[in-house]
C-alpha cells in the first residue's frame, strides 16, 4: 500500500506511472451486473437484509457450487459476507480464543497475519517452498504446541501456485487426524490456467471455505464475499456478524448473483489474463528475474530478484522513482526470504504490461 499510494502520487503529479502492483482486475464489471445493482439504487428500497445474507443471494451461491464443482451445499451452511476479510474475522473469532495458534503458509498473504495479530491470535508461519506445502512441518508445529486452524489459499496469493487435488486431500486428512481446523481461501477459484478447480468441500463438510466476487468477478469495490460452514458454526457466525458487520451491502447482494451468468463475459478476461502472463512467462527470466513459484493460477507471479538486489523494498521504490513502475515488493508476503522476492500483477491492460516490460528491460 505504501507503494500504492507513491504511486498515486506520482500519477497525480503527471507522470506516466504504469502499475503491475495491485490484485484487482482492470476490468469493469459486467454489464447485467451493474444494471441490477443500479436499477436496485434506483428502486431506493434498500437496508438491513438478514445477517447471513439474502435467501436468492445464498441459494445463488449454492447453486454455483452445484453448477461448477458438482458438489451440493445447502444454501443454509452460506453466510454473505463485507468481502472475503470479513469472513477471515468470522472463522478466526467464531473457532478460537486468544492465544491459540493459526498455521498459514509463507509466502502468504500479509493480511492473515495481521488480522491474526489485531485479534490476539498466533500465526504461524511455514515455508511453502515453490508450490508443495510442508505438511510435515505442520505437524511438527502441532507436536510442539497445538494448532487451532490451518488457512491455505489455492491458488495462492503472491505465488499463483496451486495445491493438486491429491496434496489437498492429504492436507485435510491429516488436519482432520490432528484436530485442526481446515479453512480454505479459494478467492482466485475460476483463475487457474492449468487445470481445473479443487474445492475443499470436495473432501467433507468440516472445513471452511472462503471467497469472493472480488478477483474473477471483478467486483472488488462491491465488498461482497462469502463463507461455506460447517452446520454447527452457521449460528456462531451469525451471531458475531450481527455485532460486527450486521450484514453484506444490501446493493451487492442483489447484483452479485447475475454475476454467475456472465461467464463468457469472465472468461473472455481471462484469456487476457492468460496472455499477459504468457508476455511475463517470455520476458522476464531474460532480464535475470526468475519465477520462485509456479504461477498456475491467480494473476501474479512471484520473482527472485536476487541477482539485482537483497532489499525488495528499496528495489521497488527505485523502480518506481526511476521509471515509473510499480511492483509490490515481497517483504510483507514472505517472512523467510522477502528480501529476495517481488510480486508482479498481471491483472491490468497488456500495453501497460508490455510497455512496464520494456522500461524495466532498460533500466536493468
Amino acid at each position: 500500500m505504501d507503494v500504492l499510494a507513491e504511486a498515486n502520487r506520482l500519477a497525480a503529479e503527471g507522470k506516466p506511472v504504469l502499475s503491475l502492483a495491485v490484485g484487482q482486475p482492470a476490468a469493469p464489471v459486467p454489464e447485467p451486473v451493474r444494471r441490477a445493482g443500479a436499477e436496485a439504487l434506483l428502486g431506493g428500497r434498500l437496508g438491513y437484509t438478514d445477517t447471513l445474507g439474502r435467501a436468492e443471494t445464498r441459494a445463488a451461491i449454492a447453486a454455483h457450487y452445484r453448477d461448477h464443482y458438482g458438489v451440493d451445499v445447502p444454501a443454509g451452511r452460506i453466510a454473505v459476507t463485507t468481502g472475503s476479510s470479513a469472513g477471515f474475522s468470522l472463522a478466526f473469532l467464531a473457532l478460537a480464543d486468544p492465544g491459540a495458534r493459526v498455521a498459514i503458509a509463507s509466502p502468504g498473504y500479509p493480511a492473515y497475519r495481521n488480522i491474526l495479530k489485531a485479534l490476539s491470535l498466533e500465526a504461524v508461519e511455514l515455508p511453502a517452498a515453490g508450490s508443495a506445502f510442508d505438511l510435515d512441518a505442520l505437524i511438527a508445529a502441532h507436536r510442539e504446541r497445538p494448532i487451532a486452524m490451518l488457512l491455505l489459499a489455492s491458488p495462492a496469493n503472491p505465488t499463483g501456485t496451486v495445491i493438486e487435488r491429491d496434496e489437498l486431500g492429504a492436507i485435510i486428512a491429516a488436519c482432520r487426524d490432528h484436530g485442526i481446523v481446515f479453512i480454505s481461501d479459494e478467492i482466485y477459484h475460476r483463475l487457474r490456467y492449468t487445470g481445473d478447480d479443487v474445492t475443499a468441500l470436495e473432501f467433507g463438510d468440516d472445513v471452511i471455505v472462503i471467497n469472493s466476487f472480488s478477483k474473477y468477478y471483478c467486483m472488488t469495490g462491491w465488498r461482497i464475499g462469502w463463507m461455506v460452514l460447517p452446520e454447527t458454526l452457521v449460528r456462531p457466525v451469525e451471531r458475531l456478524a450481527q455485532s460486527l458487520y450486521i450484514c453484506a451491502p444490501d446493493v451487492s447482494q442483489i447484483a452479485a448473483p447475475h454475476a454467475f451468468a456472465c461467464t463468457g463475459d469472465y472468461e473472455a478476461i481471462k484469456e487476457g489474463y492468460r496472455a499477459n502472463r504468457a508476455l511475463l512467462l517470455e520476458r522476464l527470466p531474460g532480464m535475470g528475474i526468475e519465477f520462485a513459484a509456479a504461477p498456475d493460477g491467480a494473476f501474479y507471479v512471484w520473482c527472485d530478484i536476487s541477482r539485482h538486489t537483497n532489499d525488495s523494498m528499496a528495489f521497488a521504490k527505485r523502480m518506481l522513482s526511476e521509471i515509473h513502475v510499480a511492483a509490490t515488493p515481497g517483504a510483507d508476503f514472505d517472512v523467510f526470504e522477502g528480501e529476495r522476492h517481488i510480486r508482479f500483477s498481471y491483472a491490468g491492460d497488456q500495453a501497460v504490461i508490455a510497455e512496464a516490460l520494456d522500461r524495466i528491460e532498460a533500466w536493468l
